[in-house]
C-alpha cells in the first residue's frame, strides 16, 4: 500500500484467549480501501473469532483496530456499526414476516437513528421508502420489495440482508460466509453482486467457496490455529510453499 493511503481497517496484535485456547495470535491485518480481502483456513483457525471482535461482539485481549486511523477495539457493536463497520451473518438475520422493502425499510431507519412515528403511515414515509428501493435495486431485488421474507428464495435473502448491510452506509463490510447454503446459481448470482460492490466498499470475506474467493478476492490471507501464514493475491497463494505444507501437500483440500 503506498505511504500516503491510509488503510480501511488495520488490525494489529489482535488477540483472544478462552482459557487456555489462544483462538487469536498477535493477529495484523490490513485491508485496503475499496479492497476486498478474504480470509481462509480450516475450521477452527479463528476466522469468524476474527469477525467477532472486528464487529465488537467479541471483547479482544489485546492488540488495536483501527477504521481509517482512528482506534475502536473499545467500542461497542453499535458504536461500530454507526462508525462504518457493517456485519452480515452466516445465518440470515431478517424479519420473516416482513416484506423485503420492509426488512430495508427498517434497516435505513435504525441507521438514522430515527424512531418510527405511530401517527405517520411508515410506508409512505418518503426518506425510508426511497432509500430503501434504490438499495433494493443496488443488490438485484428491484422486483421483490413486496415479497415477504417468507417467500423468497435462500439466495435472495442473502442479497437482501447484504441490502440491509448497505442501509448502515458502511466503510468497511464483514461478510461470514454469504454463499452458505447456496446453489450454484445463487452462488454465481452472489458473486456477481459481491464484484459490482468491491472498489466501492472495502470487504472483509469469510467463504468456503474457494471458486468464488478467487474469482473475487484482490488479497487472500490464510489462518492457521489464529494466525496468518500467508496474505497475497490468489495466484500467489495457491503457489505458497507454507501453505502447501500446512495443507499436507494440497491446500485445495481444506481450504
Amino acid at each position: 500500500m503506498s505511504g500516503s493511503q491510509q488503510a480501511a481497517l488495520r488490525v494489529q496484535g489482535l488477540v483472544k484467549r478462552f482459557g487456555g485456547l489462544t483462538a487469536t495470535d498477535g493477529l495484523d491485518l490490513e485491508v485496503r480501501p475499496g479492497e476486498l480481502h478474504a480470509l481462509i483456513g480450516p475450521n477452527g483457525a479463528g476466522k469468524t473469532t476474527l469477525i467477532n471482535q472486528l464487529s465488537g461482539e467479541l471483547r479482544h485481549d489485546a492488540g488495536s483496530i483501527r477504521l481509517e486511523g482512528i482506534e475502536v477495539g473499545h467500542e461497542p457493536v453499535q458504536r461500530r456499526s454507526r462508525l462504518g463497520i457493517a456485519r452480515s451473518y452466516q445465518i440470515t438475520s431478517v424479519f420473516q414476516e416482513f416484506t423485503a422493502l420492509q426488512n430495508v425499510m427498517l434497516a435505513v431507519q435504525g441507521a438514522s437513528g430515527r424512531s418510527f412515528s405511530f401517527w405517520q403511515p411508515v410506508g409512505r414515509d418518503a426518506s425510508l421508502v426511497e432509500p430503501a428501493r434504490a438499495l433494493l435495486q443496488m443488490v438485484g431485488l428491484d422486483g421483490q420489495g413486496g415479497v415477504p421474507v417468507s417467500a423468497m428464495a435462500h439466495g435472495a435473502r442473502r442479497q437482501l440482508e447484504l441490502a440491509m448491510t448497505l442501509a448502515l452506509k458502511p466503510k468497511v463490510m464483514l461478510l461470514d460466509e454469504p454463499m452458505a447454503g447456496m446453489s450454484h446459481q445463487e452462488s454465481e448470482a452472489m458473486v456477481q453482486l459481491l464484484r459490482r460492490l468491491k472498489g466501492r466498499y472495502a470487504i472483509v470475506l469469510v467463504e468456503h467457496d474457494m471458486d468464488a474467493v478467487f474469482a473475487l478476492a484482490d488479497r487472500i490471507t490464510v489462518m492457521v490455529y489464529g494466525r496468518p501464514i500467508a496474505c497475497g493475491t490468489a495466484e500467489q497463494i495457491k503457489n505458497d510453499p507454507e501453505v502447501r505444507q500446512a495443507y499436507l501437500g494440497d491446500p485445495m483440500e481444506v481450504l
